[in-house]
């Protein structure tokens, strides 16, 4: 059986005008002529990825889509109708997320966490923003400390929801992010947490890494910026977190020991709302 919206090794039993036929236990398939390997003929296997056209026909491509069936992908929304949205996941043909998978109402130019799926009345591959019931959180298999990846999946005024390797939901404080992060983004993590409610808290920085390398690393960038503002910088220990990391790229808590470092070795002097270079 052709594993539809997923990638198949299939040979080439004979060759057309406009491509290949690639047989199958499902009958031939269709991979275009656009699509076809370089130097690939009749009797070869190709690998590809096997979904269904604009005219609802199996066909297969070389092109490799942002997420097979069984996996959650930030996508953008390009267009929307009476029946559904159409996401950019990667091929000529976008993916539906029909209305009743939507949890509000989509919009084109915005990016949504979807996972696709192989829906069995129609056997279409379609999206889903309902995403909590493919989720796994009663069965978590991964331990504190463990490295994973994690997909940006939707903001909160925590900081973000992220799927962690494809199967769990996580949280990542925002106070621990010190870089731009978007729906869909892709990230290596560690597994900070794991609550007795089965809720994961997540961090971007290894647990057992060298506080002091950070905080030396703090202190260069603050130690920068002084000399590219003229020895003075508007920040000081009771600035507002969000400034001090839009400036210096780090938590507050860091900041602060950072200055406090840099003060005691007689680099700067610390005012009520700016430090400066000791002349």
């Amino acid at each position: 059986m052709v594993d539809l919206g997923n990638y198949n090794e299939l040979e080439i039993a004979r060759e057309v005008d406009f491509g290949v036929y690639l047989t199958s236990e499902d009958g031939d398939i269709l991979l275009p002529k656009k699509y076809l390997p370089e130097g690939a003929k009749v009797g070869n296997f190709v690998r590809v990825f096997v979904y269904r056209d604009s005219e609802d026909r199996v066909i297969a491509t070389n092109l490799t889509p942002y997420a097979t069936v069984g996996q959650f992908a930030g996508l953008l929304c390009k267009d929307t109708s009476s029946f559904g949205a159409f996401l950019d996941w990667g091929l000529e043909k976008d993916l539906l997320v029909p209305l009743n998978n939507q949890k509000d109402k989509m919009v084109p130019g915005r990016k949504y966490c979807v996972y696709v799926y192989l829906d069995d009345a129609s056997d279409r591959i379609v999206g889903t923003a309902k995403i909590n019931k493919y989720l796994q959180n009663d069965d978590i298999q991964v331990k504190e400390g463990e490295q994973v990846e994690l997909l940006v999946a939707a903001y909160t005024d925590l900081g973000y929801n992220v799927i962690i390797n494809n199967k769990y939901m996580g949280l990542l404080y925002r106070n621990e992010v010190f870089k731009d992060l978007e729906i869909g983004d892709k990230v290596p993590g560690y597994i900070k947490t794991i609550r007795q409610d089965n809720k994961i808290d997540v961090t971007l920085r290894r647990p057992d890494a060298d506080t002091f390398s950070e905080m030396d690393e703090t202190s260069a960038k603050v130690m920068q910026l002084l000399e590219e503002q003229n020895g003075t910088l508007n920040l000081s220990d009771k600035s507002d977190p969000e400034d001090i990391y839009r400036i210096v790229g780090a938590s507050k808590k860091m900041f602060k020991r950072a200055i406090g470092n840099l003060y005691r070795s007689g680099k700067i002097e610390i005012f009520e709302d700016y430090i400066k270079l000791r002349p």
